[in-house]
């Protein structure tokens, strides 16, 4: 008779030897990925971001955070993690060095092929990790919707900072904003090289404007606080990395509960 020992240590190589060698799509070789998908992994993470002004850290901010964040989901969720589309719809930062902003129709027309390839490659999950807000978050919608309907794939759309949004407020005790506190820990969790501390004050932050009140273009800072008083920078790095943990943690539970419910409804079966 087979000790309970022994069992557990037959279950831990065979999970080994049928675990991919890398997540990362663009690591795999075909026949490793023909072999993967859709049989034995249905799900990929599709991370989104921009490159935009971020107060005091790097304007790759909403490309490193959805990596990092789909990296520490991918094994739980057993997924496959497609590779980052880095450029995005920016809005009224578009003025400050080193910003890219790409047109809602060459983006629309690139995302929305990037989904249908994902979608036609047997993924039966494709899980957006969306890093950058404004108007890209509506867009991603319209796409995801689509897809979803031409395709019969599941499709669920993140913005982290919005879904982690208790989170933040639990962490900092406020609120945060873009390039605010929480952001910034995020970023300084994943590595601190990229936030360069020496060069912030508060007076670089300003509260975005009520709505209806008044507009500016470009907006005069590229920190934006979601409330007034809320969300100035303070870089505690045991905060920090606590932050980190919480959101993977926020995100994967949300697609797993997701993907559990699509199953339990019975949508769009295996094809």
């Amino acid at each position: 008779m087979k000790t309970l020992a022994g069992l557990l240590v037959v279950t831990a190589l065979a999970q080994a030897q049928s675990a991919p060698s890398s997540r990362r799509m663009d690591e795999l070789n075909w026949m490793e990925f023909r072999e993967l998908v859709p049989a034995r992994v249905e799900t990929v993470l599709l991370p989104t971001g921009t490159l935009e002004s971020h107060g005091v850290v790097n304007n790759g901010a909403d490309i490193t955070a959805p990596v990092d964040i789909a990296a520490g989901m991918a094994t739980k969720l057993n997924a496959l993690i497609a590779p980052v589309i880095p450029y995005g719809v920016t809005g009224s930062l578009d003025g400050y060095a080193g910003t890219f902003a790409i047109s809602e129709a060459a983006y629309r027309a690139y995302v929305g092929d990037v989904l249908d390839g994902l979608a036609r490659q047997g993924f039966r999950n494709i899980i957006v990790v969306n890093g950058h807000g404004g108007p890209q978050t509506a867009i991603l919608n319209s796409l995801a919707e689509a897809a979803s309907r031409k395709h019969r794939v599941r499709i669920l759309v993140t913005n982290w900072w919005a879904v982690c949004s208790e989170i933040t407020l639990k962490t900092f005790g406020e609120d945060g904003g873009h390039a605010g506190w929480n952001e910034t820990a995020m970023i300084q969790a994943i590595d601190p090289k990229l936030v360069k501390q020496e060069r912030y004050s508060d007076a670089l932050a300003q509260p975005r404007a009520a709505e209806g009140s008044w507009a500016a273009f470009p907006f005069p800072s590229s920190i934006i606080l979601y409330q007034p008083g809320q969300g100035y920078v303070k870089f505690d790095q045991a905060k920090a990395d606590a932050y980190r943990k919480a959101v993977i943690e926020r995100m994967t539970t949300l697609a797993i509960e997701t993907i559990e419910k699509w199953n339990r409804a019975g949508l769009y079966e295996r094809r």
